[in-house]
């Protein structure tokens, strides 16, 4: 039985190029997106088009209950054999103390912290059930807060310890890493200088690229005996000091 594989938010950015790698490793991919169906479908075509339904689209609302829990129910009825689990999905934008809304903390903690919780362990039985692993996109700002993004990185840093406590909770049948990525994909235009000072900070000298991330994830998929740890893809820079402005 062909091995699945449920990556949130793959119809662009990292989420694509991870749901691509994986199905070049062999994997059928489901392709959870939000607002991105279109994406998402051109996506699934062209991994169909390379190997026939080896790779479908479910759309969801992470941040809304109801949706999530519907995507949990139909990924576990319709695909027994889901052995990986990638929680790429995420909500990034300032949150300035004293502007932050109510809703915008429900959005930030449900689709960074609660979603990515609730859909490995409502998964956990069919994952275990084929000695699957889960791997958490986490960041490197959940250990060095960036500056005017409070609920994102105390969004992430949840997300680590969550990593933490489910590989040891799932432990022995499902594995539980994480990836931390550092400057990989600029999300705005017109902030050369600030990109220019973040690279600055970056030992190797230049920022990332989605494959980065997605080599990080696969390899964490193939190594057996990893499981509870979280690798920082970030050119060095975690370890040292920095003052990141843009991410």
């Amino acid at each position: 039985m062909q091995a699945w594989a449920l990556i949130t938010g793959a119809a662009r950015r990292i989420g694509k190029q991870i749901a691509t790698h994986a199905h070049q490793s062999g994997y059928n991919v489901i392709i959870h997106c939000n607002n991105n169906s279109q994406a998402a479908q051109v996506l699934a075509q062209q991994l169909n088009g390379l190997r026939a339904n080896s790779a479908v689209v479910e759309q969801a609302d992470l941040s809304v209950a109801a949706d999530l829990t519907t995507l949990i129910d139909n990924v576990a009825s319709r695909y027994p054999a889901l052995s990986l689990l990638v929680n790429n999905a995420s909500v990034f934008y300032p949150t300035a103390i004293g502007q932050s809304t109510t809703d915008d903390i429900d959005s930030m903690l449900a689709v960074n912290l609660i979603a990515p919780y609730r859909l490995a362990t409502g998964l956990k039985q069919v994952l275990a059930s084929n000695s699957g692993s889960i791997v958490n996109l986490i960041d490197i700002h959940a250990d060095k807060p960036l500056s005017g993004h409070g609920l994102y990185s105390i969004s992430k840093a949840g997300l680590k310890m969550a990593t933490l406590s489910l590989a040891q909770e799932l432990a022995p049948n499902v594995r539980v890493n994480g990836v931390s990525p550092g400057a990989i994909l600029w999300p705005t235009e017109g902030q050369q200088s600030q990109i220019d000072k973040v690279i600055e900070d970056i030992p190797l000298r230049h920022p990332g690229r989605a494959e980065d991330i997605a080599d990080a994830v696969m390899f964490l998929v193939n190594a057996s005996y990893i499981t509870g740890q979280i690798i920082a893809v970030d050119g060095g820079r975690s370890a040292v000091g920095y003052q990141g402005a843009v991410e």
